[in-house]
């Protein structure tokens, strides 16, 4: 379907109740639909919002189009859950219902603060000339979920960026809330970071200024950013539109990038002593707008959507676009960040019918279907290729092509079945330890799939979009390789 601007971002209430109900029924029933993973209900799904716990639970909002897989007027959708695996739709949390998120209610952050949770956002409005102004908005979430919005915006942009300045995290140090923002400047329309700071969270938000990170060339525009301590590191996650790519490699539209120093200042603002060079959050295909944030005992979380944007999938035939990834532990190690799943993520295996190996295996399992972990460890000086998904001839499938002599490992989707942003490549290139064995511990959710390399030291997420009969996995040669198979339970 083509979308018009008056379709997309027509008012909620021009669409009937039967209407909605027939898209949901579509997305649920689509084979390629997700099982352990958060998905749109219908619709369009994209950044993940409000990333916080609040009264005894993990609470994530989402971006929401929920009328077609186009990126319409925005709303927020609310989700809850006991485990960080295991969510709960709780509907329409942040409707675009004001003048000042009157073509939709943007991507933000959220906090508790007392017996509350604060929500912090950005509305876009545009004039009747098609002129957007970007709003920092604010809204109050009590524990029975009902969000009252502020009535007049946080702060507005100053003049020395331009209308995009957008995606405020919210954080609060020494008795000051600050808030981080992605924005273009003015001047010559590159991209930057820009810190406001308030003693009194609904109002008095001034201009600390933009941060420091160390990089001369952050794109034409930064969004997304996110700041997170990890083991006592300070990491800046984000992603840089345009981004040259002589600054940092990356093949995907646009990248999910990191950075990590000793320390934020934001009274300068700035990174202390941070990396010399931007390093990707994801090695594959398909993540952007990752939140973290940290929670009450410290420990640092990210979540992403796995979808880009200007990107089309397959699924986009039946009014459906999007998943969000399983939210990630962050850990620094030897000078290197760590994504990990949780802990629950385990709860989820169907220990019962595990399949073991061990050995020079070819043949992993004919029948594996598409909703599996597979964990497997590849020794040290052998080359070979470890078909998933595949079909019975062996010449379909998602190949992951290892090297652990010269160390290297290639992730080929180019003949999973139908296409994805072939523009960009059909192959993502990681760089492993030579001459050392390779551990990965890999999720497989019908269309989508989570890689992680050598306990997490890098991650790599793509979607895929197979023949949904095809769940062959094996090695195309004998590989001297040991591990396990669990099938998958859905959320």
């Amino acid at each position: 379907m083509e979308w018009t601007r008056q379709q997309r971002y027509q008012s909620y209430d021009q669409y009937s109740a039967q209407t909605l109900l027939d898209l949901q029924r579509q997305a649920a029933t689509d084979p390629k639909q997700v099982r352990y993973h958060l998905h749109p209900s219908s619709g369009l799904l994209n950044d993940p919002n409000g990333f916080s716990y609040f009264n005894g639970l993990w609470h994530l909002f989402y971006q929401s189009f929920p009328f077609g897989a186009t990126h319409g007027v925005k709303s927020w959708m609310h989700t809850v859950s006991e485990d960080l695996v295991h969510w709960r739709d709780l509907g329409l949390a942040v409707a675009p219902d004001t003048e000042f998120d009157s073509h939709g209610a943007y991507s933000g952050s959220a906090k508790a603060i007392g017996n509350r949770l604060f929500l912090m956002y950005t509305g876009n409005h545009r004039t009747k000339d098609w002129e957007r102004i970007p709003y920092q908005l604010g809204a109050w979430m009590n524990k029975n979920g009902q969000v009252e919005k502020l009535a007049q915006p946080l702060f507005v942009n100053p003049p020395h960026f331009t209308e995009h300045f957008r995606d405020p995290q919210l954080l609060e140090q020494d008795g000051h809330y600050y808030a981080l923002l992605g924005a273009q400047k003015t001047d010559g329309k590159v991209g930057t970071f820009d810190l406001w700071e308030s003693t009194q969270l609904e109002e008095g938000w001034h201009e600390v200024g933009e941060v420091n990170v160390g990089q001369s060339d952050l794109g034409y525009m930064v969004e997304c950013p996110n700041y997170v301590d990890v083991d006592g590191r300070a990491v800046m996650i984000f992603c840089p539109q345009g981004l040259d790519q002589a600054t940092a490699s990356y093949q995907n539209i646009y990248p999910n990038m990191y950075l990590t120093a000793d320390s934020f200042d934001m009274t300068a603002p700035q990174l202390v002593n941070p990396d010399p060079q931007m390093t990707n959050l994801d090695e594959g295909f398909d993540v952007y707008a990752t939140q973290a944030f940290n929670a009450p005992d410290g420990t640092a979380y990210a979540v992403s959507w796995v979808g880009l944007p200007d990107t089309t999938y397959p699924t986009d035939e039946n009014n459906w676009a999007n998943v969000i990834s399983q939210v990630k532990e962050l850990h620094y190690k030897n000078g290197h960040l760590y994504q990990t799943p949780v802990k629950a993520m385990a709860d989820l295996r169907h220990t019962h019918r595990a399949t073991m190996f061990t050995g020079t295996p070819t043949m992993i399992k004919e029948d594996a279907g598409q909703q599996f972990e597979l964990q497997v460890t590849i020794e040290q000086d052998q080359k070979g290729r470890l078909l998933l998904v595949g079909d019975e001839a062996q010449e379909h499938g998602v190949f992951l092509n290892f090297d652990t002599e010269n160390g290297q490992l290639v992730i080929d989707r180019a003949m999973a079945g139908q296409p994805v942003a072939e523009d960009h490549g059909t192959t993502r290139i990681l760089t492993i330890p030579a001459h050392q064995s390779l551990k990965i511990d890999l999720f497989v959710d019908h269309s989508l799939m989570e890689i992680f390399v050598n306990d997490g030291y890098q991650v790599a997420t793509l979607r895929y979009f197979a023949d949904q009969s095809h769940g062959q996995v094996a090695f195309l040669s004998p590989t001297n390789a040991t591990g396990t198979l669990w099938p998958i339970k859905p959320c």
